[in-house]
């Protein structure tokens, strides 16, 4: 569906572009953008590999493992399903911790990773747990502290002020967590009741 939508959108463009006359516009654009991109993509890697070599360093330490204890309170409460010291705990720590960088792409090998471990203890069935249904809107919403990828994208474009935007992403991605568990809560209790004839 979504590159369904991709390819809408370009060819709404492309069309606009040639009845309006604005093709060379157009073509400035897309090689002027790509080459933009590729400027952003290198100077964001020193910032994923220093972030994704602590986090490896931290799981071969047993530090994720300490964390994953100290939160398992309420990781326990987020994840019921899993096993007190099951291996996903760890990853989906981490996760947690990348996203409340603003890690947004260190995050994802983690969270790949902890979707791994709860396919296992979902005996590999193609349909979604409980477990797995809640770490993807947790990811997707993710409370984020410090938006690390977003303070050096400002950075890279010689912003006044990089880091002001902190308290705002900190209320935004608050608000997006909380809205996210209480749906995923919503629609699992939803679920339940009506697998028991409760409506």
């Amino acid at each position: 569906m979504v590159n369904i939508i991709w390819v809408f959108l370009f060819l709404t463009g492309f069309i606009f572009a040639a009845v309006t006359g604005n093709m060379e516009a157009v073509n400035e654009a897309v090689f002027s953008g790509a080459k933009e991109a590729v400027v952003i993509c290198i100077g964001l890697i020193s910032v994923l590999t220093f972030w994704l070599g602590i986090m490896k360093i931290a799981e071969n330490a047993g530090l994720l493992n300490m964390v994953s204890r100290l939160m398992y309170p309420v990781i326990s409460k987020l994840f019921p399903d899993i096993p007190k010291g099951h291996p996903a705990l760890g990853y989906i720590v981490s996760n947690m911790t990348a996203n409340m960088f603003g890690l947004g792409n260190a995050a994802t090998p983690m969270g790949i990773k902890a979707m791994k471990e709860l396919k296992k203890l979902n005996n590999d069935k193609d349909e979604a747990s409980r477990s797995m249904i809640t770490l993807l809107a947790v990811n997707t919403a993710s409370i984020t502290l410090i938006p690390t990828t977003v303070i050096a994208l400002r950075i890279e474009y010689d912003s006044a002020a990089p880091t002001e935007i902190v308290m705002t992403t900190i209320l935004a991605t608050a608000c997006s967590t909380l809205g996210a568990i209480l749906i995923d809560r919503y629609f699992y209790y939803k679920r339940m009741n009506k697998g028991r004839g409760i409506y």
